[in-house]
């Protein structure tokens, strides 16, 4: 019975690690987005996470960042799973918003206007996702 210890331990440890991954999670989110908001934008977002993937003008290391967020999004485990109200689909957009900042940093604000599918009042709220002014 000498491998309880090490594997409470190792279990311990995954437990802290994805406590530790909340909260940077949440410390990154922009603080003027309600979580409300950001649920509305998550078809749209996924939408243009796409539409990026598949867009020849963009890197193709931007393109391959962009297809492991959908694998991501499409994957069942998550860091909250979706079955949590509320907080299992904040996850996704935490995660969506760091990678639009990455994305825009890469290839810039008119990727991300020229594939954007929602309204604009919305893509001012993505905008601000990406850490970008809303109407710039």
């Amino acid at each position: 019975m000498g491998w309880v210890q090490p594997a409470l331990s190792v279990g311990a440890g995954l437990v802290l690690l994805w406590a530790a991954l909340l909260v940077a999670l949440w410390w990154a989110r922009p603080a003027d987005l309600t979580v409300r908001q950001a649920l509305r934008l998550l078809p749209d977002l996924v939408r243009l996470v796409r539409r990026l993937a598949v867009d020849p003008a963009l890197p193709r290391g931007v393109r391959v960042r962009l297809w492991l967020l959908l694998g991501y999004l499409l994957l069942p485990v998550d860091l909250v799973p979706d079955v949590v109200p509320v907080l299992g689909y904040a996850d996704d957009v935490v995660v969506v918003a760091l990678a639009l900042r990455a994305v825009v940093r890469a290839a810039g604000d008119a990727a991300l206007v020229r594939s954007w599918p929602g309204s604009p009042a919305a893509l001012a709220v993505v905008r601000r996702l990406a850490g970008l002014p809303a109407g710039s």
